[in-house]
């Protein structure tokens, strides 16, 4: 059984232990919050028949446009929206409650892979960084409009770059010289600011880029929201999954799981890819999925 849609280059990550904890079933209702390349909502659709679905959103239209054809057969309804959305979403289908969710809040391989979508630093190309390439402000504007110490600020918390000031101020001069477009442009100069030893897996630029990406699409503002607002239609007794990809997501997460009276967290610790799935697709390295079933009655609590 194939773990990619056809015509993507995305795996998805941590797949088997997904399946466990949500164990789908034939005639539920399942939601995949992040569609990106179709792997996880692919999965769920083969075990929800017959007489389910999977509600796939995702931001990107990308995406979306690329589900009839790469999801083709299978019951997954594709739109274009954002998770912190789902209510919303889920009213508009007719659907009252259902038996899943996952988000997935890594960036899909596909868009790693289009040099024009600015996502990755060893593809040179447009600095934009949006999901939805047709809505917000693109990393560039963000880049050379914001103050040095605002730009500072910004890789600081979104990043966790320790040496976001010197980049800021790397970044004020050389815009000096004119604006910096492209992803080319900023992840050299990044490089030439961040120390990095013999040992140093990540490329310098890695935090950088992970703040714009951040920033461009208020994701941690995105992911609170829907953190609050899943639950609310989530069957009792079902599951919550969410997977992340680095500390600032895994703590919203860990923090709801725990203090929402709502939810019952059932992974102390997230769990980690093994070292199989690793040499088979080194970006679960980083991938952290939390699992929280919905309590029956949160009002008894």
């Amino acid at each position: 059984m194939a773990l990619d849609a056809p015509g993507t280059v995305h795996v998805p990550v941590l797949l088997d232990e997904l399946l466990h904890w949500l164990d789908p079933q034939p005639g539920q209702v399942l939601v995949d919050g992040t569609l990106g390349g179709g792997g996880h909502a692919r999965q769920l659709a083969l075990r929800v028949v017959p007489g389910g679905r999977v509600i796939a959103l995702d931001r990107d239209p990308r995406a979306v446009a690329a589900a009839p054809e790469s999801l083709k057969g299978l019951p997954v309804v594709a739109v274009q929206a954002n998770f912190c959305d789902l209510p919303e979403v889920l009213a508009e289908l007719g659907v009252p409650a259902v038996d899943g969710v996952l988000l997935d809040l890594g960036v899909s391989s596909d868009q790693l892979a289009d040099a024009e979508r600015g996502f990755s630093f060893s593809l040179d190309g447009p600095l934009d960084m949006r999901f939805d390439p047709l809505r917000g402000e693109p990393a560039w504007r963000l880049v050379n409009r914001l103050s040095a110490r605002s730009l500072a600020d910004l890789i600081y918390r979104y990043g966790e770059e320790r040496y976001s000031r010197r980049i800021a101020e790397a970044i004020a001069q050389e815009r000096r010289k004119g604006e910096i477009r492209t992803v080319g442009q900023l992840a050299e100069l990044v490089r030439r600011c961040v120390p990095r030893s013999k040992h140093e897996r990540i490329d310098p630029a890695t935090r950088t880029f992970q703040a714009l990406r951040i920033a461009v699409n208020d994701e941690l503002k995105s992911l609170e929201v829907a953190l609050r607002r899943v639950p609310e239609v989530l069957r009792p007794g079902r599951i919550f999954a969410v997977i992340s990809f680095h500390s600032l997501e895994d703590r919203l997460v860990k923090t709801a799981f725990r203090d929402d009276e709502r939810l019952e967290a059932l992974t102390r610790k997230p769990i980690v890819a093994g070292e199989e799935e690793v040499a088979r697709n080194p970006k679960s390295r980083s991938a952290k999925l939390r699992v929280a079933r919905r309590r029956k009655d949160p009002a008894s609590l």
